[in-house]
């Protein structure tokens, strides 16, 4: 590659980023704000689950939360369904993440 191949992709790429950002304000509603106040009066840990390339997503997001002061743990989908769900206590708040809603492993832990 060469720097004429190089800034157009790098250009192209940043433009369709911030066209995906700048997508987020149509999800700033009041679901959005009913998250942040239950996430905000948490007395327990913010309980992230997923399966697939979203377990891999929630562990960033538990790795930001308890760097920022957030307790936070990961808890994979699967292992939660198979017996891990024990640990979530009645003061925790539990955020699943799924691109579709439709793995088995998420229906049945919802």
């Amino acid at each position: 590659m060469n720097k004429e191949m190089i800034i157009p992709v790098a250009l192209r790429t940043i433009g369709l980023e911030a066209e995906s950002v700048a997508g987020l304000k149509s999800f700033i509603n009041d679901d959005f704000v009913k998250a942040v106040e239950t996430i905000a009066v948490c007395k327990g840990r913010l309980i992230v689950s997923g399966i697939g390339k979203s377990a891999v997503i929630a562990k960033k997001i538990v790795a930001t939360l308890n760097s920022t002061g957030t307790p936070a743990m990961f808890m994979h989908a699967a292992d939660a369904i198979h017996g891990d769900i024990g640990i979530i206590q009645q003061e925790d708040v539990v955020i699943i993440i799924s691109k579709s809603g439709s793995s088995p492993e998420i229906k049945v832990l919802v």
